[in-house]
């Protein structure tokens, strides 16, 4: 089951109760990992990793099951000022925003890396902005 399937079989709808709150989320996480100054996906995955989440990016990255991150991790990784940013952003609680990012973040980063590798800038722009044109119809 693809991640299309999976968002549209409810994962999301058990976090996030508004649609608009989970297409807000997604464009917020492609833009986390989007963002240059993020360095993509493998610029997540330093920070990410640099604070203490080293084997759940290497789960997500890698292929075989993802393990889980939970909200509160997302919120020490991100600060509660970007989650808060997100939460308002999204018309949500700061729990709802954290829950759901540690919902979908796992699963858009095991998508975008399907064989175990983290694409190259260029690439990773294309299949984001496909995904995001899949997604929002843009």
């Amino acid at each position: 089951m693809g991640l299309l399937d999976q968002i549209a079989g409810g994962l999301l709808k058990q976090v996030l109760s508004s649609g608009t709150a989970q297409n807000t989320l997604l464009e917020t996480v492609m833009s986390l990992i989007k963002d240059s100054g993020s360095g993509g996906i493998g610029g997540l995955a330093e920070t990410l990793t640099n604070s203490g989440l080293g084997d759940e990016v290497s789960s997500w990255i890698g292929q075989g099951e993802n393990l889980p991150i939970s909200p509160e991790q997302i919120l020490q990784v991100l600060g509660s000022g970007q989650i808060q940013e997100i939460a308002d952003k999204i018309g949500v609680s700061t729990d709802e925003a954290s829950g759901g990012l540690a919902e979908i973040l796992p699963q858009i980063v095991d998508q975008l890396t399907p064989d175990g590798d983290v694409p190259d800038d260029d690439l990773l722009s294309q299949g984001l902005s496909m995904l995001g044109d899949k997604l929002f119809g843009k």
